[in-house]
């Protein structure tokens, strides 16, 4: 970031990540995919990222909302094939969505 950006110094966000998957409806359920499944997958993304400085994660070391996304995508997608998009919030109206390479 050039100087003087606000975003050049060190700061934090709060951020709020949306999982999007798609697929058929099964008729018998009534439902595509089972929720706490999707949870269940990104658990483990989750607790490393919560409470944990970004830049030192590998893949992270300039942890943009757009590389974010990209770094969930790339370890969920292969997992959780029915994945269509990944949405980061950095703040309420600020958003980047993801949907693959």
């Amino acid at each position: 970031m050039p100087a003087g950006h606000k975003c050049a110094r060190l700061h934090g966000h709060s951020f709020k990540v949306e999982l999007c998957v798609a697929g058929p409806v099964d008729p018998k359920t009534g439902w595509f995919l089972d929720f706490g499944r999707v949870d269940e997958l990104f658990e483990p993304l989750r607790q490393r990222l919560d409470h944990y400085y970004l830049n030192e994660i590998e893949g992270l070391e300039n942890p943009t909302s757009e590389h974010l996304a990209r770094w969930i995508w790339q370890r969920l997608e292969p997992r959780l094939p029915e994945l269509t998009a990944v949405t980061v919030f950095e703040t309420c109206d600020a958003r980047c969505v993801y949907r693959g390479e």
